[in-house]
This record gives C-alpha cells, sequence and structure tokens, in this order.
C-alpha cells in the first residue's frame, strides 16, 4: 500500500512557507521540495516532475482551495440518493483505481492537498447552528479523496471528530481504503464519529485498485476501530462481476461480520460499477490495458452505464441477504439506484431523495442510542 513515504517531490506556494500545513509537509524527512509563485509557476513546475519521471500520485501539491468545503453530495439525475454532505479536504489520492471517475479529469496531475483545510470546522460550526435538531444528518471527507491516507501528517481527521464530538446529531464519516487509523484510536472526545471502509474482493483490490490496502488489512483496521469505540461503516461500491463474484463477496461478508462486532455498524451501501459516457476513453488514456469497461453494460435513466437491471437486481439481494443474515442494524441502502431498483430489494418505496435522508435518520435516531445522550 502506497503511504506518504511514497511522495517523491511537494510543491507548495512560496508566500505560504509559513503555513503550518505546509510545515508539516516540508519537515518530514528525504522529500523534495519546490516552491512556486503563481499557478503559471505551478504548472511549469508539475511539467518538471512530468519530465523527470514522476507519476501523478508521487506529486503532492500544496495550495488554498478558493471554492466550496461544505455541500451536498450532487447525486445523480433521475436516481434516488442518500443526501450525504460532503466535506472538501482535497483532490485526487495515493491509489490508482482504475474506476475512479476522477481519471475523467485528463488535465488532473498530482495529489492536492488544500492548505486552508481547517476552514472545514468553522462552516461545520455554522452548519451545525442552523441544522434540524431532530434531524441526524451524515458528513463525510472522502468523495474527492481518500480521509485518511495522509492524515497523521495533516491532522484533519483528528481535528473534525473533536469539532464534532459535542454534535449529537452530526455523525461524522472518514472514509479510506486504508489501514491508517492507529493514531485516531486514542482520541477520548469520540462522539459520533464514524471511519468508514471501502470494500472489494481481494480479486477486484488487486486488479483495479493498485497500491490500495489490502482486503485483510481494511478489515484488521476497522476492527480495531470498533474497539476503539467508533462506529463503523462499510462500501460495497463498485461491485465488479466476474464469475465468482457471489462465492467471493459473500466470502468477504463473512469475513468482515466474524472481525467486525455488528452492533457497531451504522450503515453499509451498495452500488454496481457504473460510468459516464466520456469515462471509457479517458481511462484508456491511462489503463491502455484496462477491462472493466469491456463488460456488457446499459445506458440508465442518469446516462452512466450499469449492468443489466436483473443483473443488478440479482447482486443486491444476494449481499443484503447475506448481510441481514449476521445480524447488527446497520442501514443498507443503494447508492444511485433508481426507487424501482428499492422496491424490488427492499419493498421500500422512496419518491425522493430526501424521503431517503429521513428514513436514514430515523433509524439511526432508533437503533443506536449514542444520538440520545
Amino acid at each position: 500500500m502506497k503511504r506518504i513515504e511514497d511522495i517523491g517531490i511537494i510543491l507548495y506556494p512560496e508566500e505560504q512557507r509559513q503555513n503550518g500545513l505546509v510545515g508539516k509537509f516540508l519537515s518530514l524527512p528525504g522529500k523534495r521540495h519546490r516552491a512556486f509563485r503563481n499557478e503559471e509557476d505551478l504548472s511549469d513546475a508539475i511539467d518538471e516532475a512530468r519530465g523527470e519521471g514522476l507519476s501523478s500520485k508521487e506529486v503532492l501539491i500544496l495550495k488554498e482551495f478558493r471554492g466550496r468545503f461544505f455541500q451536498l453530495c450532487p447525486g445523480s439525475p433521475n436516481m434516488i440518493c442518500c443526501r450525504y454532505l460532503l466535506l472538501n479536504t482535497g483532490f485526487n489520492c495515493l491509489y490508482d483505481c482504475v474506476y475512479c471517475y476522477l481519471n475523467s479529469y485528463l488535465n488532473s496531475f498530482g495529489i492536492v492537498q488544500f492548505t486552508n483545510v481547517f476552514r472545514v470546522l468553522d462552516e461545520i460550526s455554522a452548519f451545525y447552528e442552523t441544522c434540524d435538531r431532530g434531524r441526524i444528518y451524515r458528513v463525510g471527507t472522502g468523495e474527492f479523496t481518500d480521509s485518511l491516507m495522509m492524515d497523521e501528517v495533516t491532522g484533519i481527521g483528528g481535528a473534525i471528530i473533536e469539532h464534532t464530538s459535542g454534535m449529537p446529531n452530526i455523525m461524522m464519516e472518514l472514509k479510506t481504503k486504508s489501514d491508517n487509523i492507529d493514531h485516531l484510536l486514542d482520541i477520548r472526545r469520540k462522539g459520533n464519529a464514524v471511519i468508514a471502509w471501502s470494500l472489494n474482493t481481494q480479486r477486484n483490490i488487486d486488479r483495479y485498485e493498485k497500491d490500495s490496502g489490502s482486503l485483510e488489512s481494511r478489515i484488521s483496521a476497522a476492527a480495531r476501530a470498533a474497539a476503539a469505540g467508533y462506529f463503523v461503516a462499510f462500501h460495497f461500491d463498485p461491485v465488479i462481476l466476474y464469475p465468482e463474484w457471489e462465492r467471493e463477496y459473500t466470502t468477504l461478508i463473512e469475513e468482515l461480520f466474524d472481525a467486525v462486532s455488528p452492533e457497531r455498524i451504522v450503515w453499509i451501501s451498495m452500488g454496481g460499477f457504473r460510468y459516464a459516457p466520456d469515462f471509457r476513453e479517458a481511462v484508456r488514456v491511462r489503463f491502455p490495458e484496462e477491462d472493466i469497461t469491456t463488460a456488457e453494460m446499459f445506458p440508465g435513466r442518469d446516462g452512466k452505464f450499469r449492468y443489466f437491471k436483473p443483473i443488478r437486481r440479482t447482486v443486491y439481494r444476494t449481499l443484503v441477504e447475506k448481510i441481514i443474515s449476521r445480524g447488527g442494524r446497520p442501514f443498507i441502502y443503494l447508492c444511485m439506484e433508481g426507487s424501482d431498483m428499492w422496491k424490488d430489494v427492499f419493498d421500500k418505496t422512496y419518491h425522493s431523495s430526501g424521503e431517503l435522508e429521513l428514513d436514514i435518520s430515523e433509524h439511526l435516531k432508533r437503533h443506536f442510542p449514542l444520538f440520545h445522550r
């Protein structure tokens, strides 16, 4: 698994040399640094790194973020979305997943860490002041980057956990494909924090999630997190099919529930592999030998290509049945599927994403008493 030690060069804004986060990265031993003065200078520095043969995953770019740190997940048109709230802390990550939608951004190079990222604490506070205290809100940092890949250096995860520990209706989720959680275990004020893992079979990890943590290491980390008092969550997304998928995914679920107390698992999501129309050509620029888009797929109502609907239905029903058989009270949900699929799999009818959001909130309030402190 790649770690911060595998970064080859750190590019940082010259005027932010005294920024505390920049200073942490520049103090790492054995790292090359190069300051840049403006965007043009940064572009030149990136070209130099490319010329030296460094890959996008070996270049760390430190810079301010001038956009919105806090936003609603954009979801997918005409699909039921859980209305997850996103915190933007960076862009891109150390791992090289073939299916990652960020591969569509052909002009993206390097891993970007926002130097003003601790502004997210103020934005969380502002949201908390005006939110409905009778509803549970799920907030996470893992949409555009891996939440924990460099967290022992940035300290962002720990800061957010402690900041939200006094907010009883905020569940802060840190999602990762790593095992980099040990620096968080001794935090005393954990509140309702959730540490979550994207899970796949080891076969799919080997084929499509290059440089990420092994399945064994992720499950072991989840067990440590749960034992330390965290809530945990899991995301089977994307489910990627092959002839032995049923046996290997159900074995994965068995291994997970053998290792982690079901009572600490708050939610589990599932989503079949899907991609936008422009993804196939873009991903083949980086992965000429990829085979993930060669499966037979069909355009859905949001324009994305998916496995045939009856196949997805079978997959979801199989995984849900296995999860339910192992006990606990996780809220199991589908990512980016239509209301008809919800009806087929769960016999639930959601007419809007807001209905699903409210259902998740009510489920969490009923089954996880920590929220009633």
